[in-house]
């Protein structure tokens, strides 16, 4: 230890630096070299690997696979039919058991149930969002309104069938369809993924 005289105070700053000794590599080399061999190939593979998934026998069943047990809804409800989406994630039905957690932004999500009531004045609202939801993704009609109207078919504030904004994979009848028939609708979708070819 070096011999200071009476007056001479030592910063704790230098003490600090002194005590904890410098990384061999700075950090921001490891990232620049992260970036520059790691990140480019990664992607480069993953790249490969989507390109070829739509030919490969075997890559595609395991993308359809992972797009069946993964499934997740978009998080919202138009009428009645969205109170019976929401007890299908309840203790009793339990619909996160096959996979399916619903998500709030549909940029997060592959699978749109429209469970209500379309009205022309929310129609865009609809469209918007379906848009903005990535690839590959599927639609499910549930209940008689969201499939062809319902009651108020003839209203004129009414969508006659959300398939006229979107295209829909699985119709659920029902007025409001229970959770039950919720979840059947689910799974006929997840084997209709699971055979997709292209």
């Amino acid at each position: 230890m070096g011999v200071t005289s009476p007056g001479t105070a030592i910063s704790p700053s230098h003490v600090a630096a002194s005590a904890v000794p410098e990384p061999a590599v700075p950090f921001w080399e490891i990232e620049t070299v992260r970036a520059k061999e790691f990140i480019p190939p990664v992607r480069e593979a993953l790249r490969d690997v989507v390109a070829r998934k739509g030919s490969d026998p075997v890559i595609q069943p395991v993308f359809n696979w992972a797009g069946r047990n993964s499934l997740f809804p978009l998080h919202w409800g138009l009428a009645c039919c969205a109170i019976e989406f929401a007890a299908a994630f309840g203790a009793r039905w339990d619909a996160e058991r096959f996979g399916i957690v619903p998500r709030s932004s549909p940029r997060q999500c592959d699978l749109m149930i429209v469970n209500g009531t379309v009205t022309w004045k929310v129609a865009h609202k609809l469209i918007t969002l379906y848009e903005q939801m990535p690839e590959p993704k599927w639609v499910i009609a549930m209940g008689n309104c969201a499939t062809g109207g319902g009651p108020f078919r003839s209203a004129y504030s009414v969508v006659p069938g959300v398939d006229k904004l979107v295209p829909v994979d699985v119709y659920i009848a029902g007025c409001p369809p229970r959770p039950e028939a919720m979840l059947d609708g689910i799974l006929r979708l997840e084997r209709l993924i699971q055979d997709r070819r292209e």
